[in-house]
């Protein structure tokens, strides 16, 4: 099955995969973004294979980057509708890459910056089959504007461990979400668990980077 996406990736330190961790960018960027993450996690996750992918389009605002979904089209709906739109692509890949490994869906794990946050959340609790962990920094859990989280119940086919970090100081994408998006989480009953980082902006700091990887290793049980 050839995936319609694709971007740099690390093999495992230790031989055969028997992990895979998935990074998705921010808006603007590609998974040229992400990938050293995986670098600095190695330590902690041996056995894990990590693979940054190239979001679908070209970024509008960005000639150089890759976007997931367009931003600034002033429809109120924009994530909603943008999550949506390109779920099916980024399905398509998940299946791909656990395939390439012979690895089961429980092996999976999601890592998301920014919009890729938005990617991270809204594929990883609709898998048929969940991932076993979400690590999603700076960014936001997308519902149809104006609706609470009971809109997307029937939606939700499962309940990964989920943890959320973002920095105090984003200007961006404002700290508020982190709070918005646990408390909505909770409300579905998916597990989880949050830090703000102290002085950063939009970016992840090491505290940050220490915090997603350690969570990580307890979820994937490295």
């Amino acid at each position: 099955m050839a995936a319609e996406i694709d971007g740099p990736r690390l093999q495992p330190r230790s031989g055969a995969a028997k992990r895979l961790v998935v990074f998705l960018h921010g808006y603007g960027a590609d998974g040229n973004d992400l990938i050293d993450i995986g670098r600095a996690w190695q330590q902690l996750l041996p056995d894990a294979a990590f693979v940054s992918p190239h979001a679908p389009e070209p970024c509008g605002q960005a000639p150089m980057g890759r976007q997931w979904f367009p931003l600034f089209t002033r429809s109120a709906n924009e994530r909603w509708d943008g999550v949506n739109r390109a779920a099916p692509v980024l399905h398509r890949f998940l299946d791909a890459e656990l395939e390439r490994h012979k690895l089961p869906p429980s092996a999976l794990a999601l890592v998301g910056f920014s919009q890729g946050t938005m990617m991270a959340l809204h594929v990883g609790l609709r898998r048929a089959a969940p991932p076993a962990a979400i690590v999603g920094y700076s960014g936001v859990f997308v519902l149809p504007d104006g609706a609470g989280p009971e809109a997307v119940a029937g939606e939700i086919k499962g309940r990964p461990p989920v943890m959320l970090i973002h920095g105090d100081q984003d200007d961006l994408i404002p700290p508020q979400a982190l709070f918005l998006g646990t408390q909505a989480l909770a409300a579905l009953e998916v597990p989880v668990e949050w830090h703000l980082s102290q002085g950063v902006g939009h970016g992840i700091d090491q505290e940050g980077l220490r915090h997603g990887g350690s969570f990580l290793a307890r979820r994937l049980g490295a």
